[in-house]
């Protein structure tokens, strides 16, 4: 009996680890370096994301660009040994931000309403910490306050930020809010904020500020575990006019607060711990406060752990094996693709639109923080694949989006009810394009094909009337000219395949010619793509090695001149038939990238770089894959896992880039099943070669899909062949369709290159015309 009974504790044992994936993730991941990540607390797809901001370092001063505050796009940088507070909204890994809105900080002793400086902590109300007393889990957050020692846990629901401080004993326990904090901050970004104390345990308010995101409403609800007993604020840029409020002491105990630099205090009464919930709506009070009671109730713990089951359950989707190393990476990337786009509605449905105005979402979820130019790539795919009805909602909420724009576009990159109108392209319509060519998008396909052809028609967007009426975008209006070209011309592709797929043939030819565009920047004397001038001459003294002022977005034209992933076969031609573009593909990743050509480029540095290639910024991320259109598809094979070894690594500055709202792991993840969307808007996926001996995923509908590579290594990266449910792959694809068929996928592993005739080649345009 006693066997029987160790049998089956040691059976439990092995379902709770099965069970419990999020033990895996490792939320420091990439807070330093270039991932620009952050370790505090949120939900999948939670419209709170509460961390603790590290320092303070403005946007610009006085109209003057400040570089480093490029370090704080997440507001947490792990070198730093001080705290300035926790605040509720946070951008994962991209490389401009905003937000850092409704900062606490718990104190002890006397008031201070200043942060104080990272060298002089104790001139204001932040404090020293140290990462040995730091826990992060999905869910969770922990650290001890080393200069009040309070310890302080954080976790979240989707629209409530919950904090638990524990005081010493003996001291007195204040909460500082200050509502002037932000991330890219600047002089004078907040317009307007209030604050109203409803009762002894219930403040809320209202902040406007005026940044990325150029007119965010943030109202907030603030419930208190016991009564305040005191509690005041300083305006510290009062306005000229104050009116017949001096009528009143407003800075102490007076429950109307108002100013555009205010910072408020609140005191309790020592003993036990004080339970803070921070409910966030961009409608109003009200809403708040609905969010508030609809999702904050029960203790800091129940929080916590519902937090935690609600990251199990979304990363148990997929049952892994390899080391421990390796299954943090892979459990840790798909947790980063899980945090944005992010919920923007009350629980009521009501929600701000890009137009100011309050809507009701009727029928799905309203969603914000679009990194399109990054995301259509990878991060949405991957979400179509195996989060399609949250994907769907996505797309809804872009469809919505174009409704409300007075420019009448998809989103470019939309942030917290705002077009920001960063990066270019017009790359929302690749993410509908290819939801409708795989029959994920359960919205109108009428009406988001007539989104899409309304906004790649918007004159006035970055050189787009010049580009419809010549076919390319000219460098004397765009100083990203040949770039963008590339990019409308794949946009243009695949509002192309939507028609097809929705038989609007008309809207098919005429995209279908746009879509060759891409052409019209190639130079046939150098064989890349070269930025041209109105008057149709290719730009002079060009280097197609340098990342600034060439022409290209946040790239080169080295890189850049693979960009064209509906059409690999035409732009091949381009370049001089396979053997040239094999050639410069080989080069692109054996070359040494000189520093000079990327130094005065924030969002490229070495670590950034295998060769020439740059992974670390997204308009690479298909090219290692190009190899599958050549006679040596094993190169794919080979520098794939040279990239994820280099790239993705355990460890604060393990990730070799902006991790982008998701996109850089979404690029892992699929690399680590073998096969990589090239081209949204196909249904193929290229394949490449699995990175773990076995990868269990559990689709939509309850299938299953087992990816087994058994003894795949460093050295043995090599496919040798690919069964599918025990018949041998013919291609050098599988299809949206085969994936969610589930089964058995088996890939046989080499320690050498095996030879590839006979395969199909994956989808060109040039094919089927």
């Amino acid at each position: 009996m006693r066997n029987i009974l160790v049998s089956a504790s040691l059976a439990m044992a092995g379902f709770l680890v099965s069970a419990q994936p999020s033990r895996f993730v490792d939320p420091f991941i990439g807070t330093d370096g270039m991932g620009h990540t952050f370790p505090g607390a949120c939900v999948p797809f939670g419209g709170i994301q509460l961390s603790p901001d590290t320092d303070i370092v403005p946007h610009n001063i006085a109209g003057k660009y400040q570089q480093r505050t490029y370090d704080y796009c997440a507001g947490y940088r792990h070198s730093d040994s001080t705290i300035v507070g926790f605040s509720h909204r946070h951008l994962s890994g991209t490389g401009h931000s905003d937000l850092g809105d409704i900062l606490i900080m718990p104190t002890t002793g006397p008031v201070q309403l200043t942060p104080g400086t990272a060298d002089h902590p104790e001139d204001g109300y932040r404090s020293r910490f140290s990462h040995d007393t730091e826990v992060a889990r999905p869910g969770l957050y922990e650290v001890t306050l080393a200069d009040y020692g309070i310890r302080a846990r954080l976790s979240a629901t989707k629209r409530v930020g919950v904090h638990e401080y524990t005081y010493p004993s003996y001291q007195k326990q204040n909460i500082i809010l200050d509502l002037t904090h932000s991330i890219y901050g600047y002089d004078g970004k907040v317009c307007r904020a209030t604050l109203r104390v409803e009762n002894d345990t219930l403040v809320t308010g209202f902040r406007l500020t005026d940044g990325w995101a150029r007119t965010n409403y943030t109202y907030f609800a603030i419930s208190f575990s016991k009564p305040i007993r005191d509690y005041g604020y300083e305006d510290k840029k009062p306005s000229a006019y104050s009116g017949f409020w001096r009528r009143f002491d407003i800075g102490h105990n007076f429950p109307d607060m108002a100013g555009r630099d205010v910072a408020a205090w609140f005191s309790f009464d020592e003993g036990e711990p004080l339970t803070v919930k921070v409910a966030i709506s961009a409608v109003d009070a009200a809403g708040a406060i609905r969010n508030l009671e609809a999702e904050a109730a029960g203790s800091f713990d129940e929080i916590a752990s519902m937090a935690a089951q609600e990251w199990d359950k979304a990363l148990g989707r997929f049952e892994v094996e390899g080391t421990d190393s390796e299954k943090t990476m892979f459990y840790t990337s798909v947790y980063h693709t899980l945090i944005n786009p992010s919920v923007y509605m009350d629980v009521d449905g009501k929600y701000r639109g890009v137009d100011g105005n309050i809507h009701q979402a009727e029928g799905f979820t309203n969603y914000t923080v679009f990194s399109l130019w990054d995301t259509y790539r990878a991060e949405h795919p991957f979400l179509g694949l195996l989060w399609p009805e949250e994907n769907s909602d996505m797309i809804k909420s872009m469809v919505e989006h174009w409704k409300q724009n007075a420019v009448g576009m998809l989103p470019v990159w939309s942030l917290m009810g705002n077009e920001n109108w960063c990066m270019s392209g017009y790359h929302a319509v690749p993410v509908l394009a290819d939801a409708i060519v795989k029959g994920t998008y359960k919205g109108s396909a009428e009406e988001a094909l007539a989104a899409m052809t309304a906004t790649s028609k918007v004159r006035i967007y970055e050189g787009l009337g010049f580009y419809m009426d010549h076919g390319f975008v000219p460098l004397d209006e765009s100083g990203t000219a040949a770039s963008t070209t590339l990019e409308y011309s794949y946009d243009d592709w695949t509002i192309h395949a939507a028609a097809l797929k929705a038989g609007a043939s008309e809207i098919a030819d005429e995209y279908g010619r746009r879509a060759m565009n891409y052409a019209n920047v190639y130079d046939p004397s150098i064989g890349y793509a070269r930025p041209r001038y109105s008057d149709g001459s290719f730009k002079k003294d060009f280097d197609i090695d340098q990342t600034y002022g060439e022409g290209f977005i946040e790239g080169n034209s080295r890189n850049f001149s693979f960009h064209v992933p509906q059409d690999v076969k035409g732009v091949m031609e381009l370049m001089g038939g396979e053997k040239a573009f094999l050639g410069k593909l080989e080069n692109l990743f054996a070359m040494d990238l000189d520093p000079k050509y990327y130094e005065d480029n924030e969002d490229i540095e070495k670590e950034c770089l295998v060769g020439g290639y740059v992974h670390g910024n997204e308009p690479s991320h298909h090219v290692p894959y190009l190899f599958a259109w050549t006679s040596k598809p094993w190169l794919t094979q080979y520098w794939v896992r040279e990239i994820m070894n280099r790239m993705y690594r355990e460890g604060i500055d393990g990730l070799g880039g902006n991790d982008d709202c998701g996109q850089m792991s979404a690029w892992y993840l699929f690399s680590a099943m073998g096969f990589y969307p090239v081209c949204p808007g196909t249904d193929q996926y290229v394949l490449g070669a699995p990175y773990l001996p076995y990868i269990r995923i559990t689709l939509p509908g309850g299938k299953k899909l087992e990816i087994k590579a058994d003894g795949v290594s460093d050295r043995n990266r090599y496919v040798k062949r690919v069964k599918i449910n025990g018949k041998p792959l013919d291609r050098r694809y599988v299809t949206h369709e085969e994936i969610l068929d589930g089964g058995v996928w088996e890939f046989e592993m080499a320690s050498r290159p095996s030879g590839a005739k006979g395969l199909k080649k994956p989808y060109s345009m040039s094919d089927n015309n």
